[in-house]
């Protein structure tokens, strides 16, 4: 009986079908997105930075945060966070406008500065790539989570680990995240 043609079709088998490991961690700093104004966000540049990423809506008992979001962003922008808005209209059409609504109503009634996304999708068979991997411990090496509701907040650190998840209802001057901030 010869060994080696056997051998020989098991190299070739691995050769063109190589293992996968069960874990498909994705860097966090390997996305680029859309801004609300269609130009690429990479990132890339956040490297370094705490940042707090939230799924906004315009229509929400949670909107008047944005009043917060802009109050945290301003006083820490100097000392390396960052928060950035996804739009998303996945919460009983709670963000039914366009992305040129959306900027306009951000910046008329609450005076947002901070990077404020493309409308996206945050749950769902059309769930946005970021999300699937702020949601996904298979892709952030963390933990898995579902998006509850407008203005749930994932908090990634300098090194572009996910380090928690903030409940909808909890304020963005909540001592938890000012905390996480500050450390």
């Amino acid at each position: 009986m010869k060994v080696y043609p056997v051998i020989l079709l098991l190299l070739v088998l691995a050769l063109l079908f190589p293992q996968t490991s069960s874990s498909q961690t994705i860097a966090f700093y390997d996305f680029t997105v859309k801004d609300i104004d269609g130009d690429s966000f990479s990132f890339s540049q956040l490297r370094g930075k705490k940042v707090m990423i939230v799924n906004v809506a315009s229509k929400c008992g949670h909107t008047p945060q944005y009043e917060q979001l802009e109050e945290i962003y301003e006083k820490y922008k100097e000392q390396g966070f960052v928060l950035i808005a996804f739009p998303a209209n996945n919460f009983m059409h709670q963000e039914p406008g366009t992305n040129e609504e959306i900027k306009e109503f951000c910046s008329v009634n609450y005076g947002v500065t901070f990077p404020v996304m493309s409308k996206i999708s945050v749950k769902g068979e059309d769930m946005h790539k970021v999300y699937q991997w702020l949601t996904s411990k298979e892709l952030n090496g963390i933990r898995d989570s579902s998006v509850k509701w407008n203005f749930q907040k994932y908090l990634i650190s300098e090194d572009g680990k996910l380090v928690n998840v903030i409940k909808p209802k909890i304020k963005p001057n909540d001592p938890t995240i000012i905390n996480w901030i500050e450390n």
